[in-house]
């Protein structure tokens, strides 16, 4: 009867404090509606869990204090149950009611989308566990005592190095089509260790190695698994870049003494060392902010695009790569481009614009240290391999890389060498160097022919 009804559980909540009073206007009961909690308590139904931001939920009996507040608060004629109810939030996260419907999810810059467009594709397996590092006072101690701004930007890059858990984020943030329906956002995870395998003073390399650990659906941890993953090369003040044409097409676009000047490239390479991409850009220390960004450039495809995309073939845009207390983030501002066979048209036609984030967050545990073992034997050889695709692309102004060669792709032939000599063959220079230059021959072409 309106007026002198019993308060009902998620009303005796709200009288408690526990549940925001207009999450709950709209609830038709408590064992119906998904009420989000004050403390931590989120009511499903008739069951309760622990719900803390950046850890798995934990059933309500792990937390008995927890358990007492919500049961007082239910009890007809409580002291919590008679208390003066506190304001609803006005302002700030806590203001913002949670989704109303289970059959849609919130997607970062889409709002509420169906839960088969909103669940990410991407990597399906479960890591093992990991040990996150303290987070750091920024800016980091050997940037802030760096003498100069070049031995400061060195600090940075240097700093990319490390065991890393890594997440990789990717979403279409608009489309430029009249039947636009915008596709699912991409996710992935990994655990890698970030080396220097290079530092000349003017140029370091840093060489990314996955390390993986999985859990099974019984629960038991396998691995590692080890992979050579992607290099990334910094150059100061480099005036050759290596730009990507379109197709399979590469050339170097030389830039003057001035426009290189105080400059960094950011030269991103292949599992099997073939050019990936490259910008030039500056680094920036502005307080406790230092962040590298790069001039606006061509890349291909990324190959979690290529066997679901077929409406565009060029990705152009700038990145930037940002110190972190816990590592680095990598963003991304991408236009996804359609060209007629790698051609450049005019005016261009965009489909897409893409948002990218790779965080990279320095562990503790598990140990990485099976890299280490890996590059103890097949380090010379892949050596080899940078200096031959250097010495190849400086002999050229304009080249094409191959798929295939011999009924094989790159990574192949260099996998199955370096398979050799982790078995316990013996590593022969000569040998070696032979082998890497009929491979890299056999994938380059001059002029694009």
């Amino acid at each position: 009867m309106a007026g002198a009804h019993e308060a009902r559980p998620y009303e005796r909540l709200v009288g408690a404090g526990l549940v925001h009073a207009r999450w709950a206007e709209s609830a038709p009961g408590f064992a119906t509606e998904k009420l989000a909690i004050r403390g931590g308590i989120r009511f499903v139904g008739s069951s309760a869990t622990i719900a803390n931001y950046g850890e798995p939920q934990r059933p309500l009996m792990h937390r008995p204090s927890l358990i007492v507040a919500a049961i007082v608060a239910l009890l007809p004629g409580s002291l919590s149950a008679q208390a003066d109810p506190k304001p609803a939030p006005t302002k700030g996260y806590a203001a913002v009611p949670p989704a109303r419907h289970d059959e849609t999810s919130y997607v970062f810059g889409w709002g509420e989308r169906p839960v088969s467009i909103a669940n990410p594709r991407g990597g399906s397996s479960e890591g093992a566990p990991v040990t996150l590092a303290p987070g750091r006072t920024l800016p980091l101690p050997e940037i802030a005592s760096a003498k100069d701004a070049f031995n400061r930007d060195r600090a940075a890059i240097l700093a990319l190095a490390g065991d890393f858990r890594v997440s990789f984020h990717e979403i279409e943030s608009l489309g430029l089509a009249a039947n636009y329906e915008p596709p699912r956002s991409y996710h992935s995870w990994a655990t890698e260790r970030v080396q220097v395998i290079e530092d000349t003073g003017r140029r370091i390399s840093l060489q990314h190695t996955l390390v993986m650990f999985f859990r099974r659906e019984s629960g038991e941890i396998s691995g590692p698994a080890l992979t050579k993953h992607w290099r990334q090369d910094w150059t100061f003040e480099d005036d050759d870049i290596l730009v990507w044409e379109g197709g399979d097409v590469w050339a170097r676009r030389r830039l003057d003494t001035a426009a290189a000047a105080g400059t960094w490239s950011h030269a991103v390479f292949n599992l099997e060392d073939s050019p990936r991409y490259e910008a030039s850009g500056r680094w920036e220390h502005r307080g406790n902010v230092s962040m590298w960004n790069s001039e606006r450039a061509w890349r291909p495809l990324p190959r979690r695009e290529h066997s679901v995309r077929s409406d565009y073939d060029v990705v152009e845009g700038v990145h930037n790569v940002v110190i972190t207390p816990t590592g680095w983030v990598e963003e991304r501002n991408m236009w996804k481009r359609a060209t007629e066979g790698g051609k450049s048209t005019e005016p261009p036609r965009y489909v897409a614009q893409e948002l990218g984030i790779d965080r990279y967050e320095r562990i503790t545990s598990p140990s990485l240290d099976a890299a280490h073992t890996y590059w103890s034997k097949a380090a010379p050889y892949w050596a080899i391999v940078r200096q031959v695709w250097r010495e190849e692309m400086a002999r050229r102004d304009r080249f094409m890389i191959r798929d295939e060669f011999e009924g094989k792709i790159s990574y192949q032939f260099h996998n199955e060498y370096v398979k050799k000599l982790e078995g316990g063959g013996t590593f022969a220079p000569d040998e070696a160097g032979r082998f890497v230059r009929r491979v890299v021959a056999g994938f380059l072409a001059t002029d694009g022919k």
